[in-house]
């Protein structure tokens, strides 16, 4: 595995790196079984936010790495990219709050907002009378710093400013990323690149 200036960069070094970078425990991945242990002691309330890290690949999902890949795993709240050289990211994601609220299936990018704005959805706005109807690009916008737009509606990958959702069922179905996640993928996406989510 390599990072994007092409160095060697180990599984293991990304993930403590990027959880250095936001503050969450540093993970280690076990290559000989795939399971994930907590490199410290962390107190409950974390411990229940980190995801599942394993290793997956792009082979069991796609057929090519045309535009790259992304493949969003659900019950272990990650997110997979792979870039169309076979360069491969993870990262901790949050995931729709309830199986009603949960798309899963294939589509791909097809909008790339790099100042998004928000607008609940209709059925939002029955469940939550007393959200606004409308919230502009900035500190207080719900997705974040960036937003890819996926080909159903209603549904992205964005950035949340509200970090403690990210490891956790807590969306109203799009998935969320750390805000420095986002702005990573989303100079590495490209409208058109595939998107699966399992």
């Amino acid at each position: 595995m390599t990072h994007s200036a092409g160095k060697p960069f180990t599984r293991r070094g990304f993930l403590a790196a990027s959880a250095a970078l936001i503050g969450t425990p540093a993970l280690a991945q076990n290559v000989n079984t795939g399971t994930t242990e907590i490199d410290r002691e962390v107190n409950n309330i974390v411990r229940r936010n980190v995801s599942s890290f394993r290793t997956l690949v792009w082979q069991d999902y796609f057929s090519n790495l045309t535009k790259g890949a992304i493949l969003v795993d659900i019950s272990s709240r990650a997110l997979h990219y792979w870039r169309e050289d076979g360069i491969y990211y993870l990262y901790p994601s949050s995931v729709p709050l309830t199986e009603d609220l949960t798309r899963r299936g294939r589509t791909s990018v097809v909008l790339k907002d790099p100042n998004p704005d928000w607008r609940p959805t209709p059925a939002m706005k029955v469940r939550n009378p007393e959200w606004p109807d409308y919230v502009p690009p900035g500190p207080d916008n719900p997705l974040g710093t960036r937003a890819l737009h996926l080909g159903w509606t209603y549904y992205r990958i964005h950035g949340t400013h509200d970090t403690r959702k990210i490891g956790r069922r807590s969306s109203n179905g799009c998935i969320g990323l750390y805000n420095e996640h986002i702005e990573q993928l989303y100079e590495m996406a490209y409208v058109g690149t595939q998107v699966l989510l399992i």
